[in-house]
């Protein structure tokens, strides 16, 4: 029996029980679900695209009650504007609102932040020129999310397959996590080609399908 593919809605499953826990990103799991018993009100979490961040910090606002902004939209001339209470704050990097940053940061509400980078090197990488900001991005807590061994690729590739309403086969998961670069943010742009040439030909995902994307980089593609 073939898997009938389907142009559905992908939504991702961001709940506690659909996050992969391993050895490279067990550390930032165990400080989310401590929560409210953290030794500090705000914390960092980093890694590359991709590593599953955003969804533990959404997993961590559900539980917290916490609003969500990206770091982009903080507005230096409207610190107000800011939500109260819980907060996480998505992607920092250059260009970041220092002033609003570090206000979040004083004001000892629980914060959770994201980056690519650990905190530690904010002040140098971001070009961060508040003295005062410097001194708690070197301080702050920070989680990393990386390293993905075969266990978290495997069931990172299964989650978003299952986030696409797609079975496939274990066989063909594995040849495709042996045959791309070890990591997320490649697992999940693989993916997308994948059922994108699945409805673009209306064919199942099978090997032959995988193998023919491997040697095809021209393949269609989904956001």
């Amino acid at each position: 029996m073939t898997q009938l593919v389907l142009p559905l809605e992908m939504r991702s499953a961001l709940g506690r029980a659909d996050f992969i826990v391993a050895p490279g990103n067990e550390r930032a799991v165990a400080f989310v679900d401590s929560y409210p018993h953290w030794p500090a009100p705000a914390a960092a979490l980093y890694g590359p695209p991709a590593s599953g961040k955003s969804h533990l910090a959404a997993v961590w606002a559900e539980k917290a009650g916490a609003n969500s902004i990206e770091a982009a939209a903080l507005d230096s001339g409207a610190p107000g504007s800011i939500p109260q209470g819980p907060l996480v704050v998505e992607n920092v990097a250059a260009g970041v609102a220092e002033t609003v940053l570090f206000a979040l940061l004083e004001r000892g509400a629980p914060l959770l932040l994201t980056a690519q980078a650990p905190p530690a090197e904010w002040p140098a990488l971001f070009h961060l020129h508040l003295p005062d900001l410097v001194s708690r991005s070197r301080a702050l807590l920070g989680f990393a999310l990386w390293a993905p061994d075969d266990a978290l690729l495997m069931g990172l590739a299964v989650k978003l397959f299952a986030d696409r309403q797609l079975q496939v086969p274990e066989s063909v998961v594995n040849h495709m996590i042996r045959s791309l670069e070890r990591s997320p943010g490649a697992i999940r742009d693989f993916v997308a080609r994948a059922d994108a040439a699945a409805l673009a030909d209306k064919r199942p995902i099978t090997l032959s399908l995988i193998k023919d994307l491997l040697v095809d980089p021209a393949a269609p593609s989904l956001p």
